[in-house]
């Protein structure tokens, strides 16, 4: 499920494997090779300095806008690999933007 609400980021709630459910905060949605992906970071993230990003592949009906968008893993390591490279190159961005 994906909340946005006036002024807020966006949040996806993940319900995961072991039935726990995390609430994530969306980083962003890049495009990979005409693919969407997803960049997730849960909120209650607590390893000191270093940051989980959470990736899935990403996908909106087109038909319905109202409908949620379907979040699937990324099992193929290539594919995973270039969706890291391209979150790398977002994050180079957002640097350069900075500054």
């Amino acid at each position: 499920m994906i909340n946005e609400a006036p002024d807020e980021e966006m949040k996806v709630e993940l319900s995961l494997e072991d039935g726990q459910t995390v609430m994530c905060e969306v980083i962003t949605i890049l495009e990979v090779e005409g693919r969407e992906y997803i960049a997730l970071m849960p909120e209650n993230n607590n390893d000191g300095d270093e940051q989980d990003v959470w990736f899935y592949a990403y996908s909106e009906n087109p038909d319905d806008p109202n409908e949620e968008p379907e979040l699937s893993y990324i099992s193929d390591d290539e594919e995973y690999e270039k969706v890291c490279d391209a979150f790398d190159e977002f994050l180079d961005d957002c640097e350069f933007d900075e500054e």
